[in-house]
């Protein structure tokens, strides 16, 4: 299984929509644990970095440093 590369504030495509309809989520913060923030909502989620790389589908914006 190939390592998807994915930075602070890049926006991410999971798996399974929010259940507010939107599914692009975007990377506040990382560490052990990453923390996601709904695009549409702005509810966020904190998740452990391995179940976030088994869950994320694709990264759909780039964040430039």
């Amino acid at each position: 299984m190939e390592e998807k590369e994915y930075g602070l504030h890049d926006v991410v495509e999971m798996k399974k929509p929010h259940p507010c309809g939107v599914n692009q989520w975007k990377i506040i913060r990382m560490g052990m644990d990453i923390r996601i923030k709904c695009e549409g909502c702005s509810h966020s989620v904190m998740i452990p970095r391995k179940e976030f790389s088994r869950k994320m589908k694709k990264v759909l914006v780039k964040h430039e440093e």
